[in-house]
């Protein structure tokens, strides 16, 4: 093992761990694992302040594009084993991207009023009710004096996997309006605000253009499948809070996760240099330098960081490398689909030795949150219970009342009762185009069985 150190861009800071043997599969299938947005978006954009606000919002415009029918295929026999009734109305959300909706996470780091009046003028509302989480200034003294991340010791770690960079939509290439371009912030100079995490959604498949990264400029939004918010707030991420990103990549989950509290620490986990510098983009889009100290990015093999880190950190997220059903129904080709199809069969091995890796790294009383973005039950409930077999100091927790129950008016949950006890499945379906996404937290109890 070696390590090196790296201060880039903002400041952020970088601990590089030699990273093992890479198995063809992860280098080959697992690039496309994510799908926040959808194939080849094309944005609309927003005018200056002044114009008319009937016209500041427009509908997205999406160019076709043909699913792969290999996939497709495999989808609708296993799909409609799976989902039943669901499955119909999923398929065809799945089919129209036209239909998609699209979330606008604030960014509390920046000013953000102006573009609230917007989305409230265009019928957005608020996902969460807002509420107040304890103070807790970013003037407090620097971690630098007792965090083992600071020095030579200590490995931090990330599975080689990735998602692939043309699925995020704040990164990806975008249509920027003149009058968005002068409402991005420079860092404040202000105390931040303590609220919690801030969505905005739609009925309707509206969209706001994406920011530009712009170095030493903070952006005001994350555009994002809303559902990829669930896991956050699974976690339950607290004030003083040790928290690890365990496949960090492109980041959306770790801004999040800062939106939502101000933890002691944040390991952000990315071993892929790519994909580590389209993190550290995000990052640095949305952190101000002042918090530096309490984020880090980091990469080795993430199978391995239950060693290196065993029993550190109060939660993890393993949002997993997943066969992402939005994006690889639109495989480039035949040939692309049944390559991934064969490759499926393998992902779920790797998702559990992610997890174990996860449970190891959490303390007891601590939780992992172990989610995926695919309906696949081999990937999701398939992995829990394999890995709960093995850490019967483990116990899953049922999310039905904190977050299906509640979020019920929004997403459209499964009710299968294995989905219920092992975790949570959104399921996209019509007027409800959120998902899928799967999600479960796991509680490490402690020897005492707390």
């Amino acid at each position: 093992m070696f390590c090196i150190r790296l201060s880039v861009n903002m400041g952020w800071n970088f601990r590089f761990e030699k990273i093992t043997h890479l198995e063809p599969i992860a280098l080959r299938c697992l690039c496309s694992s994510r799908c926040h947005t959808g194939p080849d978006v094309v944005l609309p954009q927003i005018k200056r302040k002044g114009a008319n606000s009937n016209k500041q919002v427009r509908k997205t415009q999406k160019k076709k594009r043909p699913s792969c029918p290999a996939v497709l295929s495999h989808f609708d026999q296993q799909y409609s084993r799976e989902l039943g009734d669901l499955w119909p109305s999923a398929r065809a959300v799945l089919l129209d991207p036209q239909t998609w909706q699209y979330g606008v996470m604030l960014n509390r780091f920046s000013v953000v009023t102006d573009i609230t009046q917007i989305l409230q003028s265009q019928g957005f509302s608020a996902l969460l009710q807002q509420t107040h989480i304890s103070a807790r200034l970013f003037n407090t003294p620097s971690m630098g004096s007792h965090s083992k991340y600071q020095g030579g010791k200590g490995t931090l770690s990330n599975h080689h996997i990735s998602k692939c960079p043309s699925e995020d939509s704040d990164l990806r290439p975008d249509i920027t309006s003149d009058g968005l371009r002068q409402d991005l912030q420079s860092e404040p100079t202000f105390s931040f605000p303590c609220s919690s995490l801030q969505c905005y959604i739609h009925s309707s498949p509206l969209r706001f253009p994406s920011q530009p990264h712009r170095p030493g400029q903070l952006k005001q939004y994350y555009l994002l499948n809303a559902a990829s918010l669930l896991p956050v707030l699974a976690l339950q991420v607290r004030d003083g809070d040790k928290v690890l990103d365990l496949c960090s990549a492109p980041g959306g989950k770790a801004v999040a996760i800062m939106q939502s509290a101000t933890p002691e620490l944040l390991c952000c986990n990315e071993p892929d240099p790519h994909r580590r510098d389209w993190l550290s983009k995000t990052l640095e889009s949305f952190l101000p330098i002042s918090i530096k100290s309490r984020v880090v990015v980091s990469a080795q093999d993430g199978r391995a960081f239950g060693q290196s880190e065993a029993g550190f950190y109060d939660k993890v997220l393993v949002d997993a490398p997943c066969s992402n059903d939005r994006s690889w129904l639109y495989s480039g080709s035949i040939q692309q689909g049944e390559r991934r199809l064969k490759d499926r069969s393998r992902l779920p091995a790797l998702q559990a030795e992610l997890l174990r890796s996860a449970l190891s790294a959490v303390r007891p009383g601590g939780a992992v949150v172990y989610s995926t973005c695919t309906l696949s039950s081999h990937e999701n409930q398939a992995v829990v219970e394999s890995v709960l077999r093995d850490f019967p100091e483990a116990q899953a927790e049922d999310l039905w009342e904190e977050i299906a129950t509640p979020l019920s008016g929004h997403f459209e949950f499964s009710s299968h009762p294995n989905h219920h006890r092992l975790g949570i499945l959104v399921v996209p379906q019509v007027g409800k185009t959120w998902g899928p996404m799967f999600l479960s937290r796991i509680r490490r109890r402690d020897v005492f069985g707390k």
